[in-house]
């Protein structure tokens, strides 16, 4: 493929930033700042027929998407695919498959351009490749946005190389040959199969001709809904994950661990008598834990129980929710609009840790020896991950390899490596090939989370018209560690970066924007360096930040007497935002009479050149179990690759706002998650989803490939909140707004 210049990539309209020097700039500096006249004049609309245009937000010029795409430009071309000789196309893909669909959605692109059946498509998991540099990552609704063009042209590629060996054979013209069904077709009637030209159209001395992907227009696989071609394995325990692997000589192996976040092994009181328990192998301190090796993982949970360990500080042993909510009170940076002179609405939320809790629990397995290892796991940034690793166990880089398995469950989780890390230290302990499996009580209590945070908004309006729009959100801080700060740093000219607030802060402002003008729009975080597991959670910052401005929306227009709705209507900024607002309104029949208890919620979010809005009904009869029971969604990704994808994303991504808007978070006790399964973080079940759910894909709008991953849950949390409000008279502040200890922890 050919690629930009370092010119054209930076070039710009007359008057206009770059998008690589805008980067630069906003890598630069901790905060945007913008200025403008902020006196009584300044504020005061001219007149209240149209609403105050707020400036282009960092996220609608360049946003995380685009900073992930131009990263993988570079090696955008060095997709693997091969065509069998049984005829099959087999593509190696350099993303994680964590049931997001990326599998089926680029066999579906393959398919398409080689004009063969998806069934003789295999997409299967690059390992890591030190040489793809950050074109491994993924994250960020990033991966279709970013193949989609390389990989119809590797396939494209493929396809003119057979047609030029097919016409090679038969002496033809190659113009007047076509494909089908896998084969290359002469105008006589005359067909060659994939696998018969495979080897011919693999010589270097083959004259081809032009290479371009089809016509959009010509598409018949592509955006039509499409069953993923893992579902059967999933659903029947025939798909491979980690533990599922059969690697000679690795035993079980399950890790003790300290009863504070990041505490330290003094001393194992008990170590003889451990080893003495039937089934054990091995124990091998290590600065996670203390790691037991037994025939079975049960015998490895029963040694690891067994052991009387003395325990060293972790680093937040004497935080709780309580203490974690002050600090970050405090640490909200100041609004600039005192509401002298206009009308104004303030809120402030909180809303708490919350664990990834994917299905699979955190695993690797690794064999370590004295100058190589190998690595399986479920990675999504496995570059990082095989660069750390042999750092951590001083060996040549091109001495380990790091086999990417695909994932049961992510929701960010993947983007560490700690599982891998863990399990290859472990292995160089034991001197052994190890099979490690985290516990579900580890995995909620010292994997990583999503960040609790606070936000304070403050919004200042006269004449019908919202003047100003300040949002101030304080978080624990967010790692950011595992290589999505070498790409930024990377993409900004290799300037000096300021630590992790300014990652935090490049992220949250190429992500999080306002659909509506609200005249003078700023959007600032500050995190409180608390040294917590934490990790990107689904839809990262816009989850908490953007329902939270969808519920202080829908107090806005209540001030001015609005309908939610109408007002949304008045005040969004593009044409395709209204589109999906005006598809749920009428989908889901907004404003329909519902019986006591019972109310409508609806709220909008845009992000990575996608839109969505989401209506929801709520039964709240009962204030402290309320319950959403009808969902309706509508979303715009752009080009839609496959639609039945699209709408799992979206499903999910509701699911995902139910729980935590409702009743799914982590309590911190003394420096540590009380919740340890399933049964205590009260994610939503079967019985707490709704029966009667829509999710409306729109048809393909304009160029542009959107994202679809983090897409799907910041619209229903807002929906739901403001429902909840509707119905119960109550403005919900704090979530998940159904938050006992009900259940006795587990003990450390």
């Amino acid at each position: 493929m050919a690629r930009p210049t370092t010119e054209a990539a930076e070039a710009a309209e007359p008057g206009q930033v770059g998008r690589r020097r805008f980067l630069t700039y906003l890598v630069a500096a901790p905060t945007l700042t913008v200025a403008t006249k902020l006196t009584a004049d300044g504020l005061a609309p001219a007149g209240a027929e149209a609403a105050v245009p707020t400036l282009p937000q960092p996220a609608e010029i360049l946003d995380l998407g685009d900073v992930l795409t131009l990263s993988c430009a570079p090696t955008a071309g060095m997709l693997v695919l091969e065509i069998t000789t049984g005829g099959r196309a087999r593509l190696q893909l350099p993303r994680a498959e964590v049931g997001q669909g990326i599998t089926t959605a680029t066999a579906m692109l393959v398919a398409e351009e080689l004009d063969l059946p998806l069934d003789r498509v295999d997409v299967v998991l690059s390992d890591a490749r030190t040489e793809l540099l950050f074109n491994q990552l993924t994250g960020g609704s990033n991966t279709m946005r970013s193949l989609y063009d390389p990989v119809r042209a590797t396939a494209a590629t493929a396809r003119a190389r057979m047609v030029a060996a097919a016409g090679a054979q038969w002496r033809t013209d190659a113009s007047r040959l076509s494909t089908r069904d896998g084969a290359v077709w002469a105008p006589d009637g005359r067909s060659a199969a994939y696998g018969v030209l495979a080897g011919p159209a693999s010589r270097s001395g083959l004259s081809v001709g032009a290479i371009a992907p089809k016509a959009e227009s010509a598409h018949t696989l592509v955006g039509t809904p499409t069953a993923r071609q893992d579902a059967r394995a999933m659903v029947t325990g025939k798909q491979v994950y980690t533990l599922d692997l059969d690697v000679p000589g690795a035993n079980p192996v399950m890790v003790r661990r300290p009863p504070t976040i990041n505490g330290t092994v003094t001393k194992v009181n008990n170590e003889a008598a451990v080893r003495a328990m039937p089934g054990i192998i091995d124990i091998a301190v290590v600065k996670t834990g203390v790691a037991v090796m037994a025939e079975t993982f049960g015998q490895a949970l029963d040694g690891k129980n067994a052991l009387d360990v003395t325990w060293g500080p972790g680093t937040v042993d004497g935080e709780n929710n309580e203490t974690i909510k002050k600090k970050l009170r405090a640490a909200a940076l100041p609004f600039v609009v005192p509401p002298l002179l206009t009308q104004y609405v303030d809120g402030e939320f909180d809303f708490a840790f919350a664990s990834h809790a994917p299905m699979e629990s955190n695993s690797a397995v690794a064999d370590v020896r004295e100058d190589s290892a190998t690595i399986w796991a479920g990675l999504k940034s496995p570059i990082v991950a095989k660069q750390t690793i042999a750092q951590e166990l001083g060996l040549p880089e091109n001495k380990v390899t790091v086999h990417v398995q695909q994932g049961g469950g992510s929701f960010g989780r993947r983007l560490f490596f700690d599982a891998a890390l863990e399990a290859a230290h472990i292995s160089k302990a034991m001197k052994k090939p190890v099979r490690l499996m985290w516990s579900r009580i580890d995995d909620m209590r010292h994997g990583r989370g999503r960040a609790a945070s606070y936000h304070r908004i403050r919004a200042t309006f006269a004449l019908g018209q919202v003047l100003t729009f300040e949002h101030r959100v304080a978080s624990v801080e967010t790692d950011w560690s595992h290589g999505l700060g070498e790409i930024l740093t990377a993409f900004a000219a290799k300037l000096p970066v300021g630590g992790n607030l300014s990652f935090a802060q490049t992220v949250f402002l190429l992500t999080v924007k306002s659909p509506y003008n609200f005249g003078v729009t700023t959007q600032l975080l500050n995190e409180v360096p608390l040294k917590f597991h934490t990790s990107a959670w689904r839809s990262v910052y816009s989850a908490n930040t953007r329902g939270a401005e969808e519920i202080m929306v829908d107090e806005i227009a209540a001030k001015l007497g609005k309908d939610p709705v109408a007002f949304r209507r008045e005040f969004i900024k593009s044409d395709r935002q209204r589109a999906v607002l005006d598809k749920v309104a009428e989908l889901g029949e907004w404003g329909k009479k519902l019986p006591g208890g019972f109310a409508q919620g609806i709220a909008v979010h845009g992000e990575y050149k996608s839109y969505t809005a989401c209506l929801v009904e709520l039964d709240a009869r009962d204030p402290k179990h309320p319950r959403v029971t009808k969902a309706t969604i509508a979303v715009d990704v752009g080009k839609p690759v496959n639609p039945r994808g699209i709408q799992a994303q979206m499903l999910g991504g509701l699911t995902d706002a139910i729980s935590t808007t409702l009743t799914a978070g982590l309590h911190i006790d003394k420096g540590l998650p009380l919740e340890g399964s399933y049964s205590q973080f009260h994610y939503a079940r079967q019985k707490n989803s709704p029966m009667d759910v829509q999710v409306h894909v729109m048809p393909a709008t304009g160029d542009d490939i959107g994202g679809a991953g983090e897409l799907g849950v910041p619209a229903p949390v807002g929906a739901i909140a403001n429902a909840y409000a509707r119905a119960t008279g109550i403005k919900p502040r704090s979530f998940p707004i159904t938050f006992p200890v009900d259940f006795d922890p587990f003990p450390r």
